[in-house]
């Protein structure tokens, strides 16, 4: 009888390893669709951003930055600030919409996560409204990555333009 309750122990754990393995396997594959579509359109991934289940790209071409599937003219970027809990930390303001990154200065409110951690976004401030790219509150300073790599991104960009206007 042991034996026997020992084998179906056995049994239930390997279709669960199976299960996981399968389900990753799956996962890693529409990652890398993803990834293929993005190249594909001539996009450069900047950062996997972890939303809920998801991920969500962050990419750039030659005259848009892709958040999902939002896209924002870099010409029409006015400023862009790393937010932590809302507050922002750095930022960058283009030379050509000086008018429309004072008119708009961002911050958001604090939304609190339950434990004390430190919640990292990206605003990106165009000449006709903010997007907010949510970077998470992950522990281990990732979502502090993630935020540099966008922010850098951005400010790149807008610096490189700012060089051409003067």
């Amino acid at each position: 009888m042991r034996d026997l309750f020992a084998g179906l122990v056995a049994l239930a754990l390997l279709v669960a390893a199976l299960s996981l393995a399968t389900t990753l396997h799956a996962w890693r594959r529409r990652r890398q669709r993803l990834h293929d579509a993005e190249r594909a359109l001539g996009r450069v991934i900047v950062a996997e951003i972890p939303v809920g289940d998801e991920l969500k790209l962050f990419s750039e071409d030659a005259d848009r930055f892709y958040y999902g599937e939002r896209a924002i003219e870099k010409a029409s970027i006015a400023a862009a600030r790393v937010l932590i809990n809302g507050s922002p930390i750095a930022a960058v303001v283009s030379a050509r919409h000086p008018r429309e990154a004072e008119r708009h200065p961002t911050s958001f409110d604090d939304r609190p996560e339950g434990i004390a951690r430190d919640r990292w976004d990206v605003a990106i401030e165009a000449v006709w409204g903010t997007v907010l790219v949510e970077c998470g509150a992950i522990r281990e300073r990732i979502s502090q990555e993630l935020a540099r790599a966008v922010f850098d991104a951005v400010r790149r960009d807008v610096e490189r333009r700012n060089a051409t206007a003067s």
